[in-house]
């Protein structure tokens, strides 16, 4: 079966004001990417001056996770039923104050509900990206398109640790800081407020971009079960040998992304010897240039193979990172030095940041458009699991099981060969019912352009 025959869409052009809404899209990722991870990077200030341990430190990160995930479920109704672009808008406002907040706030449980905040604000974005993208964009350049949105995650990642690097290394060992009306806050914390405020500037952005036409209006108001939960059910039991192994895969392949990232700079402080804040500039710079080139060429190799009809190639080009990504971590650990630790990251990095946009453009393709954010917010849910657990099962292992300062690489080499062996061969049981899917979904897109 040609890709043109069942693909027209590679015979339309996208037009450039598309290609700028995914941009604006991708950098206000990218800010929330920023806001969520810095909290990587003052794992071990906050150990020397708070006495947290890994496990707390761990579950800041869950705990973003799990309101992240909970948030997005009345979300996903306000996606499917109002402005995608205000939405998006309100949540940028709340996750940059709630950013500045964690700055601010005293003791664990409030920092612990500061996070919860900069979740419920993020909650907002991928849902509604997805419901906008897919509006605009031809089913099959969906991968494409969201491997360019997937590159704000991965390059914000990168500048958290770039950034928030250069700043905790200026504040770490400075004395507190005295702030009106707030009082004494450890230099360090100061890191939270720089990295909120620049999410307050990117809502200007979303001056340049207006509210998209939804598709399928007409079919939407003959029928009140289209766009309905109901809807979301039926489409996920009929899809069930496509949509469970891409749930369960991807979700093992979050967990050891999120778990390596989280716990990468306290690997190179603790088993290395290097300061956490000086090996973050690199690992951020090494994360934002070649994790994001591997975001951007994991989708245009989906495309391509698109093009050659490979139905089912926003899985294969995820699967193609995943193989390579899993050794690398695992022979990063066994490494003499920091330096060649960081010379693995380079391709351990680009590889593991390709499956993730390609999670995302898979599963829009073979979604119908008006319960697009829904269907994304079932999908966060399930990969809030991996989101969630992975940081703090691996600071548990670290604690309990491989105990002492060494014991960081060993929880990692021990997840990622684990949960990344079982995540590959659960997106390879869904290549078959995924295509089968699509080839379906085409056909329907077909029948409503011929009727």
């Amino acid at each position: 079966m040609s890709t043109q025959a069942t693909n027209p869409a590679y015979d339309t052009k996208v037009r450039p004001y598309v290609w700028w809404v995914a941009i604006v899209l991708s950098i206000a990722m990218l800010v929330s990417y920023v806001d969520r991870q810095i909290v990587a990077l003052v794992v071990e200030p906050m150990r020397e001056d708070l006495g947290y341990t890994d496990t707390q430190t761990g579950f800041l990160y869950a705990g973003f996770a799990i309101f992240y995930a909970l948030a997005g479920i009345p979300i996903a109704y306000l996606v499917d039923t109002r402005s995608r672009r205000g939405l998006i808008a309100w949540g940028i406002f709340l996750w940059s104050i709630a950013t500045m907040v964690c700055g601010l706030v005293r003791g664990y449980w409030a920092l612990f509900a500061a996070r919860i905040g900069v979740g419920v604000g993020e909650a907002t974005l991928t849902p509604a990206t997805y419901s906008m993208l897919g509006d605009l964009m031809p089913r099959q350049r969906l991968p494409l398109a969201l491997g360019i949105f997937q590159v704000g995650a991965v390059v914000g990642s990168g500048l958290s640790f770039l950034i928030g690097g250069l700043i905790v290394s200026q504040v770490r060992h400075a004395p507190p800081v005295d702030l009106p009306l707030i009082g004494e806050v450890f230099s360090w914390q100061m890191t939270f407020i720089y990295v909120g405020l620049p999410g307050l500037l990117v809502l200007l952005l979303f001056t340049t971009i207006k509210e998209p036409k939804r598709k399928h209006m007409v079919q939407a108001s003959a029928d009140n079960t289209v766009g309905s939960w109901a809807q979301v059910w039926d489409f996920y039991r009929t899809n069930a040998k496509a949509l469970v192994p891409h749930h369960i895969g991807f979700t093992c392949l979050i967990l050891i992304g999120y778990a390596f990232v989280f716990w990468s700079p306290s690997y190179f402080e603790r088993t290395h010897g290097m300061p956490a804040e000086e090996a973050s500039i690199i690992y951020g710079t090494i994360f934002a240039v070649a994790g994001g080139l591997g975001s951007v060429c994991a989708g245009l190799l989906a495309d391509r193979m698109g093009r050659r009809g490979r139905i089912d190639a926003a899985l294969v080009a995820a699967m193609t990172g995943a193989v390579f990504f899993v050794p690398l971590v695992i022979a990063i650990q066994f490494v003499p030095t920091a330096t060649w630790a960081f010379v693995l990251y380079v391709p351990a990095m680009f590889a593991m940041n390709m499956p993730f946009g390609m999670a995302h453009g898979a599963l829009a393709q073979i979604t119908p458009a008006q319960i697009r954010g829904r269907v994304a917010v079932a999908y966060t849910l399930v990969g809030a699991i991996g989101n969630a657990i992975g940081p703090p099962i691996a600071g548990f292992l670290s604690d309990v099981v491989f105990t002492g300062d060494d014991g960081v690489r060993w929880s990692i080499m021990t997840m990622v060969g684990v949960f990344g062996g079982i995540g590959l061969v659960f997106i390879w049981m869904g290549l078959k019912p995924f295509a089968k899917a699509l080839r379906l979904a085409a056909e329907q897109d077909a029948q409503e352009q011929a009727g």
